[in-house]
């Protein structure tokens, strides 16, 4: 008989501590995960010796035709556009030779800098069934925010390499995608599903050194520090993309000029 009780205390014991222990992981589970650890700090720049690049970019040879985009399949694109014929911007060259949607950034030379990611998003809209702006930059961490001015559905893909690729539906009226790029990559494509002639290019940096040509072709890269800095350039032009690099050296208070230039492939 005192031996069954030993056996019902121990069995009691057990149960108890089973229960002690089931007890302390949940409430391990529930606590909130530790924080990593801080990125560092954002390296101070004197703002009264910094300096700027600015220049061109131009286009050699035959002007390229563009093709016509048609949007018969939906009609809300078709009406966007009030007949107009739309064309693909990859290959846009200006009636004076001059390049739009170049993609400019310092490639190398800023190493020594850290910067924290801005908090305000970049914004990529898409409007008349085209992404805009065609070409954007944007800092490895810094919020992409998708919005649609559509009356249509998207489909919003980027197709990265060295980035989590991802692809999103977006209704009419939808509230905005917002999504971050955790490594710099030049540069990410970018697809609609839906419509398959949307492209776009996000130029995934780890500074904020960077410009996209205007419709002029003339960029301004503002802000940097002395030094000397690798500058490349990146085109779309033959649907692949090209790149050229100079090298630039920039003093206190100092303006370099800059020009490009790129040719069908």
């Amino acid at each position: 008989m005192r031996k069954q009780n030993w056996i019902l205390l121990f069995t009691a014991l057990m149960i108890l501590a089973l229960v002690a222990c089931g007890k302390k992981e949940e409430e391990t589970a529930e606590q909130p995960a530790t924080p990593a650890t801080n990125a560092p700090a954002p390296t101070p720049i004197d703002q009264s010796t910094v300096g700027e690049v600015t220049g061109k970019v131009s286009f050699e040879g035959t002007k390229p035709k563009t093709p016509v985009i048609h949007m018969d399949q939906d009609p809300v694109c078709v009406q966007k556009h009030a007949g107009k014929p739309v064309h693909a911007e990859d290959g846009d060259v200006n009636d004076n030779g001059t390049l739009p949607n170049v993609f400019v950034y310092v490639k190398s030379g800023a190493e020594k800098y850290t910067f924290a990611p801005p908090s305000d998003p970049v914004v990529l809209d898409q409007n008349g069934c085209m992404y805009q702006p065609h070409v954007l930059g944007i800092m490895a961490g810094q919020t992409l925010k998708v919005v649609s001015s559509d009356a249509t559905t998207h489909n919003i893909h980027p197709m990265p390499k060295d980035n989590r690729e991802w692809n999103m539906s977006q209704a009419p009226g939808a509230a905005p995608i917002e999504q971050k790029f955790a490594r710099p990559e030049i540069m990410v494509p970018v697809k609609c599903n839906q419509h398959p002639w949307m492209r776009a290019w996000i130029g995934v940096t780890s500074n904020p050194f960077y410009a996209v040509t205007g419709s002029d072709g003339t960029f301004t890269i503002k802000g940097l520090p002395p030094g000397t800095y690798t500058i490349e350039a990146w085109s779309a032009i033959g649907g692949t993309g090209q790149t050229s690099d100079q090298t630039v050296t920039i003093g206190p208070k100092e303006s370099k000029t800059l020009d490009f230039s790129f040719k069908a492939s």
